[in-house]
């Protein structure tokens, strides 16, 4: 990857487009906000892809990330939890919460921050 200095920030760019970070919301993404982005996409596409392979069918899923962020150390990321909402018929709880412990293990993005950032996980099903 080679990141280019603009006016603000950084500019990449990748096979699926333009990527603009910067530390103000204006001009592209916050750091942070691709950090957090990056764990729990990568946590919901692994747990999607186990309850898959567990055939158990899902049929959409939303992920709420609550971010806690320490302002007196250059405000680091601490802590994340992640919430997963998951509709789709016949899914069982214990199935779930089995296949969700699976997902953090095979997750990249949660398994490169373990041990700085504390991650949580709860989920709820619908209908």
């Amino acid at each position: 990857m080679e990141f280019k200095m603009k006016e603000v920030g950084f500019q990449t760019n990748f096979e699926y487009g333009e990527l603009h970070v910067a530390g103000d919301e204006a001009y592209g993404f916050r750091p942070y906000q691709l950090l957090v982005s990056s764990i729990a996409v990568c946590s919901g596409g692994v747990l999607r892809k186990v309850l898959e392979k567990k055939r158990l069918h899902v049929e959409d899923m939303t992920i709420r990330a609550d971010v806690t962020r320490n302002e007196k150390e250059a405000n680091r990321v601490e802590a994340i939890h992640l919430h997963f909402i998951i509709k789709g018929e016949n899914l069982a709880e214990d199935k779930v919460a089995k296949s969700l412990e699976v997902a953090r293990k095979n997750c990249s993005m949660i398994r490169s921050v373990e041990g700085c950032i504390r991650i949580t996980e709860t989920f709820e099903l619908v209908k």
